[in-house]
């Protein structure tokens, strides 16, 4: 059972690096890019560290995994509103699309 939870948590979170991969080269600004990985990245990388620590057990190492999850939790939703706050500030342009805009008058 305990083999079969870390596969699991493992290939969920390289799941999820492969969902951010795709959504940074496929998605269309930089605002969308950006809440796509840090979604993901997030998730994927606790859960791969998840899977990491079930497999480590309780020792100094898994303590410090759980350490370090919770470093980049905080970090990278803080990076990513600073690269969206500074793009906002530079006048980075939203995606309009091919969307067409009909006068309704």
């Amino acid at each position: 059972m305990r083999e079969f939870l870390i596969l699991f948590f493992l290939l969920a979170g390289v799941f999820f690096f492969t969902v951010s991969t795709i959504g940074l080269l496929r998605l269309p600004d930089v605002y969308c890019r950006l809440h796509a990985n840090t979604k993901t990245d997030t998730l994927g990388i606790g859960l791969i560290f998840l899977s990491l620590i079930i497999y480590e057990g309780l020792s100094p190492v898994s303590v410090k995994l759980g350490i370090i999850g919770i470093f980049t939790w905080i970090t990278n939703a803080t990076s990513s509103h600073l690269v969206a706050r500074a793009s906002y500030y530079t006048d980075v342009k939203y995606f309009r699309g091919k969307r067409k805009d009909y006068d309704h008058s």
